[in-house]
């Protein structure tokens, strides 16, 4: 019967230097790649805006059908903030309503979170009709 021992000898192993310089090809291969794909993930959290200004739309028509004007307000029409990422919360955008009369109101979505390290924020509005624009690209 045989014994086979495992000595550094017989051990198949990566030195450590073959490792880092893996290390750093994968290192570099992700700087390149990081500022090509900061769009993408711009766009992907601005889809967080767009979903809860629609949200607030609906419940604007809501008070609206109840109470023949728009609301101010958004306690007044049911709508609770999630906390932000400044706050521990979720949340990348800080929803206000910045006008409301009985014919109109308009909503904004402004990110708190510079998405790009561009120094600009994304800004998204709504309005009584419906209408989603995107007022500062990030």
């Amino acid at each position: 019967m045989k014994k086979y021992i495992c000595s550094p000898k017989h051990l198949k192993a990566f030195s450590l230097q073959e490792l880092l310089v893996v290390l750093a090809i994968i290192g570099f291969i992700t700087l390149i790649a990081l500022p090509n794909l900061m769009p993408l993930i711009s766009k992907a959290k601005s889809i967080e805006a767009q979903q809860q200004l629609v949200f607030i739309h609906s419940l604007q028509k809501t008070y609206y059908y109840s109470h023949s004007k728009y609301s101010n307000s958004l306690e007044e029409i049911g709508y609770e903030q999630v906390r932000t990422v400044n706050e521990g919360g979720t949340a990348n955008y800080l929803i206000e309503i910045t006008e409301a009369s009985e014919t109109s109101f308009k909503a904004k979505a402004t990110a708190i979170v510079d998405f790009d390290g561009d120094g600009v924020l994304n800004v998204w509005e709504i309005d009584q009709d419906k209408s989603l624009i995107e007022v500062t690209k990030d």
